[in-house]
């Protein structure tokens, strides 16, 4: 049975569910953790806890703890149902778990240690935050506020993006916050004489996909929050869009395409002509406003083989299959392949190092099971429910751009965007619809 819902059941909540009636529940802590995550800017932590220190990871390990809680102190247990999503993250921290002691039972470099341990914490944290959200939601209602606050965070790190871009400062690094310290400077990078901003990432990279993760829900907010005024719900999605050609990154460009040809996709008759509309007009008003950035979007991609970050790419190869041979099934550990041995910049390329084929098939077997649900229930709300049919399409989009985009860089390095990619598989969780 899928639940059916309206705009007015949207607009005028049960008594007790208005915006002064609401409990604090898993969407505010999921909310505080949006902050964390997104306006604290990636090099400050918490000086006494090292590279553990970032803010949204100790709280993710709170957001742990609270799921654990909040199961154990359930009045009556859940009925017994299959949970993919559920299923999948188990078996993949299974692996990671044996890949770990299988490491630490074996004798290791010094200083590979505690990164292993940092690495088996950050993934315990972004756990916590994907189980609170896939089981914690109660309602459809409160979904829908944490897709729009995602879609705000995303609106406005694309606002502070296009002001880095445009002025050329960071801006964040006024930002100091009590309690935390700088790890590493703060620099403003530039390619083919451009700025590439980075919000409050800690790399132009990072902040690319993070951003194209998050368009398909400025997207979905734009089209389908109609009880928002149309300025107010297309905020996010025009400063998103208006941002993607200013990245100055390849993972960027290629992180939008894979999203919004998903949704054209799935989107039908008016909507998808209206996107393709945007889309040329969006081209043709960049390449006045800004002449020279189109031939340096293509550059990248027409001038790839002699690009050096490519060639380091592809020169990793050789030397992962190296380690992959020594540690086939469950890798050397995950954490234990320092930056100052090689650098990827292949999230998948790692995992093989530290994890081992295991490790890797079942950690994309998370991303299978996700797409796979939301799927699902995308064809059980055709027709009953455009909203949850829409959003569904949006979170398609948004997980496959983020799991698409970890070929292009160390993503478990970089906290944002694990830790939204985690949040937004968690949804899957609280979509789901009996029957």
């Amino acid at each position: 049975m899928t639940q059916t819902r309206t705009t007015a059941s949207v607009r005028h909540a049960a008594p007790g569910q208005g915006r002064r009636g609401v409990p604090f529940d898993a969407v505010t802590w999921l909310s505080i953790y949006l902050v964390l995550l997104f306006a604290v800017p990636s090099k400050l932590v918490i000086g006494p806890l090292g590279s553990a220190g970032a803010p949204s990871m100790v709280f993710g390990l709170g957001s742990l703890l609270v799921w654990v809680l909040l199961r154990v102190a359930a009045a009556k247990p859940a009925p017994p149902r299959a949970r993919p999503v559920r299923i999948a993250l188990g078996a993949f921290l299974f692996a990671v778990g044996v890949s770990y002691v299988i490491a630490m039972s074996q004798p290791m470099v010094a200083g590979e240690a505690s990164p292993a341990d940092v690495a088996v914490l950050a993934l315990l944290a972004w756990s916590g935050t994907l189980l609170l959200a896939h089981d914690g939601i109660a309602s459809p209602e409160r979904v829908d506020t944490l897709v729009w606050r995602l879609a705000l965070a995303g609106g406005a790190l694309a606002v502070l993006g296009l002001a880095q871009f445009a002025v050329g400062e960071l801006f964040v690094d006024r930002i100091s916050l009590p309690g935390l310290t700088l790890t590493t400077p703060y620099e403003l990078g530039q390619r083919n004489g451009l700025i590439r901003p980075q919000g409050t990432a800690a790399h132009p990279i990072e902040f690319g996909v993070l951003v194209t993760m998050l368009l398909p829900l400025t997207l979905h907010v734009g089209f389908e929050h109609t009880e928002r005024r149309a300025v107010v719900r297309w905020a996010p999605a025009a400063a998103t869009l208006a941002l993607v050609p200013a990245m100055g990154s390849r993972s960027a460009y290629i992180g939008a395409g894979v999203g919004l040809v998903i949704l054209m996709i799935g989107w039908k008759g008016a909507r998808r002509r209206a996107m393709l509309a945007l889309t040329a007009v969006s081209a043709v008003v960049g390449a006045v406003v800004a002449p020279g950035m189109l031939s340096s979007i293509l550059g990248l991609f027409t001038g790839a083989a002699e690009d050096p970050s490519v060639v380091s790419r592809t020169g990793s190869f050789a030397l992962a299959g190296d380690f992959i041979a020594r540690d086939p099934l469950f890798g050397r550990g995950l954490g234990t392949f320092l930056p100052t041995y090689r650098i990827f910049d292949n999230q998948y390329l790692l995992l093989l190092v530290t994890i081992g084929v295991v490790g890797t098939l079942l950690f994309c077997g998370l991303a299978v099971a996700t797409i796979r649900e939301l799927m699902r229930l995308r064809a059980r709300s055709a027709g009953a429910d455009t909203r949850l049919h829409d959003l569904a399409l949006a979170l398609i989009a948004a997980v496959a751009v983020g799991f698409v985009s970890l070929f292009f860089f160390d993503a478990f390095a970089f906290p944002m965007t694990m830790g939204a990619l985690f949040l937004l598989v968690g949804l899957t969780g609280a979509l789901r619809t009996p029957g």
